[in-house]
């Protein structure tokens, strides 16, 4: 893996986990969190270890952050008062 590709996902990586930490939106943090983590299960694939990295694309990427999201959207929708005309 050629050091440039390395840098380039590296700095992904951890774009992503910063935003995620300073974000005021929380679907945007958790955007963040399934980008940074897609990174990472690059890094891992590049560096030799292919089942490392699918399961970080898998859980990490694929299910964790649709499940962020879901309860972000189910909590929001919770927090807003009946329209009950």
């Amino acid at each position: 893996m050629s050091t440039a590709y390395f840098a380039l996902l590296a700095a992904i990586l951890v774009g992503g986990a910063v935003t995620a930490l300073l974000s005021k939106s929380l679907i945007r943090a958790a955007v963040a969190l399934g980008l940074a983590s897609a990174a990472l299960s690059l890094i891992f694939f590049f560096l030799g270890a292919p089942y490392a990295a699918g399961f970080e694309l898998s859980v990490g990427a694929g299910l964790i952050s649709v499940l962020f999201i879901v309860a972000i959207s189910l909590a929001e929708s919770v927090g807003e008062p009946r329209d009950e005309t």
